[in-house]
């Protein structure tokens, strides 16, 4: 019985990439305040990228933010990320979000993920829920900015709104569904 060395090789290079990810920062679990410094940079980022941005955060029941999610595979991938939630510009909780993939994929990714909870029963469903899948527990409408680069927070009419900002700015043509987020302590 042989197996193939191409599988082999992609099964290896996938762990390569996934612990080299890993090794980039500390072991350790980042602290509240340190969650939230990210947090904060996170929304800065957001509102110099996005016009209306600020307006829409203004509107908003509660955004969850999630700085720096990192995403890594090769055929095989999974991402990880930990934010918090705000309501009212003050943290109310810490959240966790992981996914897993399959398919073309090949490298690491680092972006922020900015849901922005327009509706005050979504924002309590999502609270009491103690792990959240999207596309399942919650529906999510990502954002795709057009050429002028802005959203109009009036115009917005879906209980939930995400965001997924990578190096190079806003980023096309990703899902969400999938992703699980589950409350962390901190």
């Amino acid at each position: 019985m042989s197996t193939r060395p191409g599988i082999r090789l992609a099964g290896l290079l996938t762990i390569l990439i996934v612990v080299t990810a890993g090794l980039s920062s500390p072991a350790r679990a980042a602290t509240g305040k340190e969650i939230d410094a990210r947090v904060d940079a996170a929304l800065a980022r957001f509102d110099k990228q996005v016009d209306g941005g600020k307006a829409l955060l203004q509107r908003a029941r509660g955004v969850l933010v999630f700085p720096g999610v990192i995403k890594a595979g090769f055929g095989i991938g999974g991402e990880y990320g930990e934010g918090a939630l705000r309501i009212h510009g003050h943290t109310a909780g810490y959240y966790s979000i992981a996914a897993g993939s399959i398919g073309f994929q090949l490298g690491v990714q680092k972006k922020d993920i900015i849901l922005v909870f327009l509706e005050r029963k979504a924002l309590e469903r999502f609270r009491k829920s103690s792990g959240w899948d999207v596309g399942v527990d919650g529906s999510v409408t990502l954002i795709k900015l057009g050429a002028s680069g802005s959203v109009d927070a009036r115009k917005l009419n879906q209980p939930i709104v995400g965001f997924v900002i990578g190096q190079q700015g806003l980023m096309y043509n990703l899902t969400l569904e999938g992703s699980k987020i589950t409350p962390i302590k901190r």
